[in-house]
Order: structure tokens, then C-alpha cells, then sequence
């Protein structure tokens, strides 16, 4: 009997995560499937006889199985517990968040056999939408990533080689995917960057959260008080520098509440251990709530104003005021500001190392980066 050789794409779900960081890749696979070829036509002719309006999706089902047949999302308050056996005595491994992505690996009565990131383990059914439900799901929760695979990165305001460059990107930094073209991608950098770049120059995948197991829970926490306490030191340091430059002056100065002049009444340690506090808290524009949402300027307005400090509340009247630095003499505290090519559209609290937190996007909230992960235009002091 002849036969057919049936080339069919379908897709797989793998890679490892780190929370709030790596992926879960979404990448395409090739199977080969030996059918006759007598059998595929008697196939197609009863299913376009019987509902010719519903055989090609019938049939794409049939020979295309989907990528999520055995893919689970974690559907739960906050995390869920993944365990060595299927009953809630057991030993816990790790954990796995909302939203989290899961290879079902097999079905024990009312538990589920999972893999996720470098965990696997028991958790309840109950826990996780399958099927559809997690497609539909995934196409939300997934975040779609091009990292930077060349030096530098030109960002520009349309996709033309003759498009205004808005700003610049250093390799292996991340952007958020909004749209993909034929040879262009439109990419979100903070709130305030939509723009395009060359789709030859980033590499492209899906990133879904995964669990983490308790000895990589432990060392998370570990690393980010290590940041933390960096930070701090550093901007300790700076305020000793600045306690000693003031002790050799007899100059007496007094304060006003302008919000374009200097203040010395909060400390550079005291507002980036103060800004850290907010880490991982919504982005929310036009919003100046430190824990209910900020958008970047009211992220640096709010930080400022708790440390009785006055500032402007938009990012370009921030740039305006205070004393002008240098970009290479910035300490922790000061502020960096970033242009869209012709205007400043985004301020950020360098904390030191190379670092600044700041209010990004809807998508990250408040966070910590590499001090470049844009071409900074501007940076400016409030404190003397």
C-alpha cells in the first residue's frame, strides 16, 4: 500500500525558570507520520461530507495536537505547595505560583504528577486549568521577550531604517514583544518607549513564571538581601562623602520648599533603602501611591516627599530642577532621566553599582536595573 510521509508542526513548552526571571520557551517541533495514503483521503472525505464548515478545524485537531495537551497553569491565590507524594503530609519541594506554567507528566487519582522548572511533584487537580483554558490562558499570562543580540540597539519611532532613533539598547538587555512584523518587532521599553527594531538583531521566546524549589526560594531571598544591603552601603558611603565635604564648609544654608531647589533633610542611604521598600509594586500611570501603583515619576515624587523632600511631579519638570551632574559622577540617591529622542519621558533612582529602581511598566511595576538599560540623557541631584 502506498504512504504518504505527513510532515506536521506542533509545538513544545520547555526551558527553566527563575521567579520573575528566564522562560518558558515556546518553540516548534517536527513529527513524521507514517499514514496510508487511502486511509488520509476516506478521513478527509467523511469529515467534509458530514460538516464541511468545521472539517479543516476537525482535522487540524486531529493531526496537530496542541502544545498545551499536557500543559497546566497554576490557577491560585499566591503559590501552592508541590509535594513528594500525592497527599498534603508529604515532604513539600517547592512551590508554584499563579499563573505558573507546569508539565502534567501523569494523573493520580485527584493529583497531578508535574514538572515545572527544576521541581518535580505532586499538586491537586483542582489547582490548575488544563486544555483550552490553559491556551487561552497562556495567551495572557505569557510574556513575549526579544533579548538584544548585538552590541548596541537602535530603538526607532517607526519601522524604517529612516525612522527617528528614540533611544539606545546594550546587548543581552530584555524588551518587552507588543506586536511582531516581518522583519521588525514592536517592543515596550518602560511606559513610556513604544517602538521598533530590527527583528535580525533579538532573539525571541515566551516566558511563563515556573516554580522554584525551597533551595532555590532560599537562595532568591538570599541574593536579593545581598542587593539590598549593597545598595544601602553604598549610598552609607556617599552620605559619609557628603558629611565631610559639609563639615570643611562654615557656610550656613537655609532651607525653602521649592520644588526646584536642593534639600538636605533626607539622607541618600535613606532614600534608596526607603525606595527599595517598593520593589515589585504596581506600575500604575498617573498613579503616586507607593504600594497601590505609581507611574515613575510619581514613583520619585512620593519616594522624595516621604523623605522631606519637595520635587516636581512630572518627570521632565524633575530634570529641570535640582543640581545637575555628570553622568559619570552620579551617586545613590540622584536621579536618572531617559528621552524618548527629543524629550525626557522617564526618570529612575540610581541606587548605586551601576544600578537605578524605578516605576517601568504595567507588566514588571517597580523595579531594579541595569543603570543603562537605556542611554540615560540627564542626571540630577536633590540632595546636597
Amino acid at each position: 500500500m502506498d504512504k504518504n510521509i505527513i510532515k506536521i508542526m506542533t509545538g513544545c513548552l520547555v526551558g527553566t525558570i527563575v521567579i520573575s526571571s528566564s522562560a518558558f520557551t515556546t518553540k516548534a517541533a517536527t513529527i513524521d507520520l507514517d499514514l496510508p495514503k487511502a486511509g488520509i483521503t476516506f478521513a478527509l472525505n467523511e469529515k467534509y461530507a458530514s460538516n464541511p464548515e468545521t472539517a479543516d478545524s476537525e482535522i487540524k485537531k486531529i493531526l496537530e495536537p496542541s502544545e498545551y495537551d499536557n500543559i497546566a497553569i497554576a490557577r491560585v491565590t499566591y503559590y501552592v505547595n508541590m509535594r513528594s507524594e500525592p497527599n498534603e503530609e508529604s515532604e513539600i519541594l517547592g512551590k508554584i505560583y499563579n499563573n505558573s506554567a507546569a508539565t502534567i507528566l501523569e494523573e493520580e487519582g485527584d493529583w497531578y504528577l508535574v514538572k515545572s522548572g527544576t521541581v518535580t511533584g505532586y499538586i491537586k487537580a483542582e489547582y490548575f486549568v488544563t486544555g483550552e483554558e490553559a491556551e487561552a490562558l497562556a495567551n495572557e499570562v505569557g510574556t513575549r521577550i526579544a533579548k538584544v543580540n548585538t552590541t548596541t540597539l537602535k530603538v526607532r519611532n517607526d519601522a524604517s531604517l529612516d525612522a527617528t532613533v528614540q533611544t539606545l539598547v546594550p546587548i543581552e538587555e530584555e524588551m518587552e514583544v507588543v506586536e511582531e512584523l516581518e522583519e521588525w518587532v514592536k517592543v515596550k521599553i518602560d511606559s513610556d518607549v513604544l517602538g521598533f527594531v530590527s527583528a535580525e538583531y533579538v532573539d525571541l521566546r515566551t516566558d511563563f513564571v515556573q516554580a522554584e524549589s525551597i533551595e532555590e526560594e532560599k537562595a532568591r531571598l538570599a541574593k536579593e538581601e545581598a542587593e539590598r544591603k549593597a545598595a544601602e552601603e553604598a549610598a552609607r558611603a556617599a552620605d559619609e562623602a557628603a558629611k565631610k565635604k559639609a563639615s570643611k564648609s562654615s557656610k550656613s544654608k537655609s532651607s525653602t520648599a521649592s520644588s526646584s531647589s536642593s534639600a538636605t533633610s533626607g539622607s541618600r542611604q535613606a532614600i534608596v533603602s526607603y525606595a527599595l521598600q517598593f520593589v515589585g509594586n504596581p506600575y500604575v500611570w498617573g498613579g503616586t501611591s507607593l504600594t497601590n501603583g505609581a507611574d515613575c515619576s510619581g514613583f520619585t515624587q512620593s519616594v522624595f516627599g516621604d523623605n522631606g523632600i519637595s520635587i516636581s511631579r512630572t518627570s521632565r519638570a524633575q530634570g529641570s530642577g535640582g543640581r545637575e551632574v555628570s553622568l559619570d559622577s552620579i551617586q545613590p540617591g540622584d536621579l536618572l532621566f531617559y528621552s524618548n529622542g527629543s524629550s525626557i519621558n522617564h526618570v529612575a533612582i540610581y541606587i548605586g553599582n551601576g544600578q537605578v529602581v524605578h516605576a517601568s511598566t504595567e507588566k514588571t511595576g517597580i523595579k531594579i536595573s541595569n543603570a543603562y538599560y537605556r542611554t540615560p540623557c540627564k542626571a540630577v541631584s536633590y540632595i546636597d
